[in-house]
């Protein structure tokens, strides 16, 4: 069974990659001004490839600690069935 990871949020690395990909797409996609020395659709592109990698590795954590938890739950299950008599007990 894995450690749980100190302090991490998996909606936060979730937001934070959406963000980034948003972010990447609007300067390369949406920007057409240009600055000297600096190529804004690049910087578009490598915001979203880690984006993208960002995405990947939230998803694959929340998929590893979703199972965790999940193996925690239940160690055994039983069924309990109290019979009643009918004819002593007119509430059964």
């Amino acid at each position: 069974m894995a450690a749980p990871v100190v302090g991490y949020h998996p909606g936060m690395a979730l937001g934070t990659s959406l963000f980034l990909i948003a972010v990447g797409a609007i300067l390369r996609y949406a920007v057409s001004d240009s600055l000297s020395g600096v190529d804004i659709p690049t910087i578009g592109l490598i915001l979203m490839v880690v984006g993208i990698v960002g995405l990947l590795i939230s998803l694959f954590m929340m998929t590893l600690w979703d199972r965790d938890r999940r193996r925690d739950g239940v160690v055994e299950e039983r069924r309990v069935v109290e019979r009643r008599d009918p004819y002593r007990d007119p509430y059964a």
